[in-house]
């Protein structure tokens, strides 16, 4: 077999039966037509002529020309490609024996909440692009959605009348999101009074734009640009670090990590745990708030 055909066959099997979200399926090709590159260069075009030696050169590869991060993700790739062909053809795997670095978890970047209150503040509510544009980032902080999952929102999913959204994140997985009682007051203003101005054909995306398109997730990165600089914020703010701050925000008030894990769709939650620096920081100050022993001079200044 070529070994282009049996990325594409291992594309497609992820994508098909796995149920892989588009963006996961397109990160595992973008990191397999490397490979597949490489082997070429090195007139390698078929899957029996891989060997340990091969693979191993390839690592080598990787480390001179890719950042660390990335290198452990394409290799990643490459396992789990060699790991599919090797039980469905019952051949060797040559990439076994590569060992992947786990990278030390980096603290998400957040907005604290004088800074989220300041990135609000910068639309003017009386002018409908304003209001469209201050609805699409009060829906994406207040109900932490994935950028794609906001763009994607259609009106079935949305019951303003109860005040919650159903959204069909990754890996097709179902979760029921509250709207807050700001944020609902915005949706409504929008859907009833903007979007009628704005629909010119039948579509069912709750949010258009006023060509009546479906908006983007660079549109609304722009939008996000625009406003952190209005507000004078230096942090590097994107859609998905608003997605940070509302996970942030609610275990500063004290929501637990399951709980959380839910509302941001995470299948696992070890990839929640990201957000554990709040947590153990809030215990801290329950701690040193609450404990006698935190107090200076601990029990003995209560003796005395």
């Amino acid at each position: 077999m070529r070994i282009k055909d049996a990325i594409k066959e291992y594309l497609y099997q992820i994508e098909t039966f796995e149920a892989k979200a588009l963006l996961t399926v397109k990160a595992y090709k973008r990191d397999l037509n490397i490979y597949q590159r490489y082997l070429e260069d090195q007139n390698i075009i078929d899957l029996n002529k891989i060997d340990e030696n091969v693979v191993n050169d390839f690592v080598a590869y990787l480390k001179d020309n890719y950042a660390n991060a990335t290198c452990n993700r394409i290799k990643t790739s490459l396992r789990n490609l060699h790991s599919y062909l090797s039980n469905k053809y019952d051949i060797k795997n040559p990439s076994e024996n590569i060992e992947v670095n786990k990278n030390q978890k980096r603290l998400p970047i957040y907005c604290t909440k004088e800074e989220i209150e300041r990135i609000m503040n910068q639309f003017d509510d009386n002018n409908p692009i304003d209001l469209f544009n201050h609805t699409l980032l009060e829906t994406l902080y207040g109900l932490g959605l994935r950028v794609s999952e906001c763009c994607n929102l259609n009106i079935s999913q949305v019951n303003l009348e109860q005040g919650f959204v159903t959204i069909l994140g990754k890996g097709k997985k179902e979760r029921l999101i509250p709207i807050p009682k700001v944020t609902l007051e915005y949706m409504n203003e929008y859907f009833n009074v903007v979007r009628p101005l704005w629909q010119k054909r039948i579509i069912d995306k709750f949010f258009i734009n006023r060509y009546s398109r479906k908006v983007t997730p660079k549109y609304v990165e722009i939008i996000i640009k625009n406003a952190i600089n209005n507000a004078g914020i230096k942090k590097n703010i994107t859609p998905h670090k608003l997605r940070h701050s509302y996970a942030t925000h609610l275990l500063e008030g004290g929501a637990d990590l399951r709980s959380i894990q839910e509302l941001l769709g995470h299948s696992d939650i070890s990839t929640t745990e990201i957000y554990t620096h709040v947590e153990n920081k809030r215990i801290k100050n329950l701690y040193l708030n609450n404990h006698p022993l935190a107090r200076t001079g601990g029990l003995k200044d209560e003796k005395r």
